[in-house]
This record gives structure tokens, C-alpha cells and sequence, in this order.
């Protein structure tokens, strides 16, 4: 699965994008969340606020309950502000 970081998450884990195969038990944006967090100090601190990340499957902003299930593309966005 490709997975795109933007802006602070890009910044903390020191890629823009890469391409995992992910467990058997990572089924949503949630699990891999949790999941990522243990690859290393770089994911643990660029999720350390994971329920303030905002998820996008093949572009479209989901919930992290949300299955990943046929997805091809996982997006990380920090929290937006601007006006």
C-alpha cells in the first residue's frame, strides 16, 4: 500500500511517501496508526497525537474506524488551520 505523509508527519517520520505491505491485522486506519507508531521512534512521534490526524483513502478524507479494505492509497494529514 503507498502511504503519503504531509506537512508535520512528513517532517517527523523524514520521507514524503512509501510503500508497505501491511499485517493481517492492520484492517483500518486506525490499526495503522497503531501499527506504524511501533516502526520506530521517527512514526512514534509523528503519531503521538493520532487522534487529531486526519486520514485520506485514494484521496477522500475518512474516519479512522474507516476498513482499508481495496484501498490503494493512504494520506496523513496533520490538523489544518488558515484562512
Amino acid at each position: 500500500m503507498k502511504l503519503v505523509y504531509f506537512a508535520w508527519v512528513r517532517e517527523r517520520i523524514g520521507k514524503a511517501e512509501e510503500e508497505r505491505d501491511l499485517p493481517a491485522h492492520v484492517r483500518t486506519v486506525a490499526d495503522l496508526i497503531a501499527w506504524l507508531t511501533t516502526e520506530g521512534e521517527h512514526y512514534a512521534h509523528a503519531f503521538e497525537k493520532a487522534p487529531f490526524i486526519r486520514a485520506a483513502l485514494d484521496r477522500k478524507h475518512v474516519k479512522h474506524d474507516t476498513p482499508l479494505a481495496g484501498a490503494r492509497e493512504v494520506a496523513f494529514f496533520p490538523p489544518m488551520t488558515g484562512g
